[in-house]
């Protein structure tokens, strides 16, 4: 029996995957390495989440997305190790859903359900949701509910479910949803750009334009000095706020008065 790799191994082998996973240099068969650095140190889809959400954002920042690299037979492939397995999948998944391709996340996650050898973990059936949610599925707030029973407070997990939560414009009490998972202890920190992003737009769509301007407002203060990778969002979130605020306000009959006491 192998014995367990001790803490200070795992947290050099865990380092030495997220290096790889965002170094800049140009390796079409980094993801193949990444899993093979995950299947050394046995990371817990906890762990593959946290890396392979981040490799993935990143490469696709640098203009090197995992879906140029991989395929859905790589995904769907059958005779990987299970933590290879899972690698791969949580790359690519993570990778449609940063590109927005819901109905071609939902077909590939149907697809590896039933090729799989063990049950989808909770990072992927997340991104399942996702996928539903931002079509304006109603079934994805039902895979919500079932995912949110095993998250527990993992950053990444409810990341994901918070995303397809805002991009479901068409859910029902969707913003409502949207503000009740903000508020768990893991996102409530009042200092994630991301979440506030969030939350500003499903103010916005509840017509509480001012608490939503305030919300956008402290996103953009808490971004890193110089990020522009998500700065043109908040600004954007910002204009869409003041825009609807002015719209409503235009909108509002104003009551003039007829001198009658009322």
């Amino acid at each position: 029996m192998t014995p367990p790799t001790n803490r200070p191994d795992r947290a050099a082998a865990l380092h030495k995957a997220r290096a790889r996973a965002t170094a800049t240099a140009d390796d079409p068969s980094w993801p193949l390495h990444l899993a093979e650095d995950l299947h050394g140190i046995r990371a817990d889809w906890k762990t593959s989440a946290e890396v392979c959400a981040d490799a993935a954002w990143a490469a696709r920042s640098a203009g090197r997305s995992v879906l140029g690299l991989l395929s859905p037979e790589d995904v769907l492939a059958t005779h990987r190790d299970p933590i290879t397995t899972r690698t791969l999948a949580h790359l690519y998944l993570s990778a449609l859903r940063f590109d927005f391709r819901c109905p071609t996340l939902q077909r590939l996650v149907e697809q590896l359900a039933q090729t799989a050898r063990q049950p989808l973990d909770c990072y992927t059936r997340a991104l399942y949701a996702f996928a539903l949610l931002g079509q304006s599925r109603p079934e994805g707030l039902t895979v919500l509910d079932e995912v949110l029973t095993e998250a527990e407070e993992h950053p990444k997990t409810l990341h994901v479910l918070l995303h397809g939560l805002w991009l479901g414009q068409d859910l029902n009490q969707g913003a409502e949803r949207l503000l009740a998972l903000s508020s768990r202890p893991a996102l409530a920190t009042g200092t994630d750009p991301i979440v506030l992003f969030r939350v500003a737009g499903a103010l916005r769509r509840l017509g509480r334009y001012d608490e939503g301007l305030s919300a956008i407002d402290r996103a953009i203060d808490c971004l890193p000095p110089g990020d522009i990778s998500v700065h043109a969002d908040l600004v954007r979130e910002r204009s869409l706020l003041c825009a609807a605020r002015d719209l409503h306000q235009h909108r509002s009959p104003t009551r003039v008065s007829s001198g009658v006491p009322s």
